[in-house]
C-alpha cells in the first residue's frame, strides 16, 4: 500500500514536471531560430558575460562558505555562525540587489558619506558602480547572497548527530597524527562535506549563470547577460524573435550541463588526491561518500542553529571578520531600503534625507491586492509542496528518492527562462494560464525542490528505534506519527515550509509569465520600479519583499521552539 501511495505522488510530481521540461526542451528543435541566434551579433558578448559573472559568483561562493564553515567548525563557534543566517536567508535576491546598487550609486549612501569632506564631490560622479560593463556588481551581489544558503545547507548535513560525532572524532585523530585543526579539517571532514552539498552548489551555479531579476536591477546592460537578453526575446511580439530567446534558453541550459560536467571531474580529481594524500602522512582517511557509519544511532537535532552546547568544547571564539562583513553589508543594505522607503527629499551629498514621508508606504498600502496576492500564493505553495515532501519522505523507499532525485531537482537546473517557456506551454495546454490555479501551480513545482533539499537531512535522520518502540507500546503509524516523530521534527518542519514560503515570495519570471500580466507581486513590482527613477517607491517594495519571509521564519522559530517542562518538586 505504501509503494502505491509513493508512486502516485511521484505522479503528481513526475508528470507536470516531465511535460513541463519536455515542452521547454521542445522549444529547442527550431533550426531558423538557433540560425538567427547564431548571427546576432550579441548572443557571444552576452554569453560571455554569463559565465564570467556565474561562474565567478559560485566559486567566491563556495570558497567563502567553506572557509566560514572550517573557521566555524576548527573554533567550534558554528553556532554564532549560524545565529544571523535566517535573516540572510529571508533577503530575496532582488531586494538584496536594489539595496546594493542603492548603497554603491553615484548617488548612494556610500558616497555620500565620504562626500564632499573626503573626496570633493559636490555632485554625483558618472561612475558605473551599479550596471557596470564588467559585471562586477552583479558578481558580488550573487556571492553574498548565496554564502548563507551554501553554509545553511552544510549546517543540514551537521545537524545529524552521527555524522558531526564521526566528524569530531576523526578531526580529532587527525591532529594526533600531526595535522594543524584546520588542516586536519580540509583534510578529514571536507572531503566528507563537499559531496553532500552537490545540489545545493548546482542550484547555486544555475541560478548565477541563468538569473535574470538581478541582473536587470544591477548586471551589465549592454550588452545584458544572456539570460537577460533571452528574457527581452521572449517578451517579443514575434515569433521568430520569441523563438530565438528559447534557443538562448537552451545555450544556457547547455552551459550548465557542462559545468556541471567539469565540476563533477574536477571534485573527483580532489578526492582521489585528498585520499592519497592522507594515505602518505598517514592519517586517517575519509569514508566514501555513501558511508553513514552508525546510521542506526542517528538523533533529531533542530535544524538552525546549530549548536555546540554538549561539551564540545568553548563558545567564546570571536567570529571571523568576513562573516563580520557579510553581516554588516546586509544590514547596510536593509538600512539603506529602510531609510530609502521614507526618504523625501535628499539631495547629494547630504547623508540624511532633509524630509522623511510616508507616502511610498501610502502607495504600497494602496495597492493592498498585491501584497494579498503575495502572501496567498506563498503560504498555499509552501503548504502544498510541504505537504508533499512529508508525504513522500515518509512513504517512498529510501532507494527510490535517492534515484529519482534529478528528476525533483529540474525547476532548479533548468535555466529559468528556457523553465517558464515550458510551463507557459504546459499552462496554455491546460487552459490555466492567467488563471489563479496556473499561478499556483508554478509557485507549487518552484517552491517543491527547495523545500525537499530543507527537510530531506532532518526527516531522514530521524531515529527509526522511535517507531519501534512506539509500536512496542501497541501505538498505530499515525499515533506516532502525531504524537511522536512530527512533535519532535516541528522546527524542520516549520523551516522547511518557511524557505518554501520565501522562495514563492522571490519568483518573478513564473509570475510575470504564467500570470499573464493578470498578477502582479512585490516582486515584479520591486524588479519593475527598479528601472524607474521611485526611488522610496522601489525602497518600499524592497523592504516589503524582505519584510514578508522574515516574518515567515519568525513564526517557524516560534513554532520550532524546544519545549520546557517544569519539574515537579518531591
Amino acid at each position: 500500500m505504501r509503494r502505491v501511495v509513493a508512486a502516485t505522488l511521484l505522479l503528481m510530481a513526475a508528470l507536470p514536471l516531465l511535460a513541463t521540461a519536455a515542452l521547454a526542451l521542445g522549444a529547442l528543435f527550431d533550426a531558423s531560430a538557433w540560425g538567427a541566434l547564431w548571427h546576432d551579433p550579441q548572443w557571444t558578448r552576452a554569453l560571455a558575460y554569463s559565465l564570467w559573472t556565474g561562474l565567478a559568483s559560485t566559486t567566491l561562493a563556495w570558497w567563502g562558505a567553506a572557509a566560514l564553515l572550517a573557521q566555524g567548525f576548527v573554533r567550534q563557534s558554528l553556532d554564532r555562525l549560524l545565529r544571523g543566517l535566517p535573516a540572510m536567508l529571508a533577503t530575496p535576491h532582488a531586494a538584496f540587489a536594489i539595496g546594493l546598487a542603492f548603497l554603491l550609486a553615484p548617488s548612494g549612501w556610500l558616497l555620500r558619506a565620504f562626500s564632499p569632506w573626503l573626496t570633493g564631490f559636490e555632485f554625483p560622479p558618472p561612475w558605473p558602480t551599479t550596471q557596470d560593463p564588467w559585471g562586477l556588481g552583479l558578481i558580488a551581489a550573487l556571492t553574498a547572497k548565496e554564502i548563507p544558503f551554501l553554509l545553511w545547507t552544510a549546517a543540514t548535513q551537521l545537524q545529524r548527530d552521527d555524522l558531526r560525532q564521526r566528524w569530531r572524532a576523526e578531526h580529532a585523530l587527525a591532529q594526533t597524527l600531526g595535522y594543524s585543526p584546520q588542516r586536519a579539517y580540509w583534510r578529514v571532514v571536507w572531503p566528507q562535506l563537499a559531496p553532500r552539498l552537490f545540489w545545493p552548489l548546482l542550484a547555486v551555479l544555475a541560478y548565477g549563470l541563468t538569473v535574470v531579476d538581478v541582473a536587470l536591477v544591477i548586471g551589465p546592460a549592454s550588452p545584458p547577460t544572456l539570460a537577460v537578453l533571452a528574457w527581452q526575446w521572449l517578451q517579443d511580439a514575434d515569433l521568430t524573435t520569441n523563438a530565438q530567446g528559447a534557443a538562448a534558453g537552451g545555450v544556457l541550459a547547455i552551459v550548465v550541463l557542462v559545468c556541471v560536467l567539469v565540476w563533477r571531474a574536477l571534485q573527483a580529481m580532489a578526492m582521489r588526491g585528498a585520499r592519497q594524500g592522507n594515505g602518505e602522512r598517514g592519517a586517517l582517511p575519509a569514508l566514501p561518500q555513501g558511508e553513514d557509519k552508525g546510521a542506526g544511532r542517528r538523533h533529531v537535532l533542530p535544524p538552525l542553529p546549530l549548536g555546540e552546547s554538549r561539551g564540545e568544547g568553548p563558545r567564546a571564539h570571536p567570529l571571523p571578520l568576513a562573516a563580520l562583513l557579510l553581516a554588516g553589508l546586509y544590514a547596510a543594505i536593509l538600512l539603506t531600503l529602510a531609510v530609502g522607503s521614507i526618504a523625501g527629499i535628499w539631495p547629494f551629498p547630504a547623508l540624511w534625507p532633509e524630509a522623511l514621508t510616508g507616502q511610498a508606504w501610502h502607495s504600497v498600502w494602496s495597492s493592498r491586492s498585491t501584497l494579498a496576492t503575495t502572501l496567498l500564493l506563498a503560504l498555499s505553495s509552501a503548504a502544498l509542496a510541504l505537504a508533499w515532501c512529508v508525504a513522500w519522505l515518509e512513504l517512498a523507499p529510501r532507494h527510490w528518492d535517492n534515484t529519482l532525485r534529478p528528476l525533483l531537482h529540474l525547476p532548479l537546473v533548468l535555466p529559468a527562462v528556457l523553465w517558464v517557456v515550458g510551463m507557459y506551454s504546459f499552462a496554455l495546454t491546460l487552459r490555466i494560464e492567467g488563471q489563479w490555479s496556473g499561478l499556483l501551480f508554478a509557485h507549487t513545482l518552484m517552491v517543491l525542490p527547495y523545500v525537499l533539499i530543507a527537510l530531506s537531512p532532518a526527516y531522514l535522520g530521524f531515529d527509526p528505534r522511535c517507531a519501534t518502540l512506539s509500536a512496542s507500546l501497541g501505538h498505530g503509524r499515525w499515533r506516532f506519527l502525531l504524537s511522536v516523530k512530527w512533535p519532535l521534527l516541528r522546527r524542520a518542519l516549520a523551516s522547511s515550509a518557511a524557505v518554501g514560503f520565501a522562495v514563492s515570495v522571490a519568483q518573478y519570471l513564473p509570475t510575470l509569465y504564467v500570470g499573464a500580466g493578470r498578477f502582479s507581486s512585490v516582486t515584479t513590482e520591486a524588479v519593475t520600479l527598479a528601472a524607474g527613477a521611485q526611488r522610496s517607491l522601489t525602497s518600499a517594495y524592497g523592504w516589503l519583499q524582505f519584510l514578508l519571509p522574515v516574518l515567515a521564519f519568525g513564526v517557524a522559530a516560534y513554532l520550532g521552539r524546544p519545549r520546557r517542562f517544569k519539574v515537579a518538586n518531591t
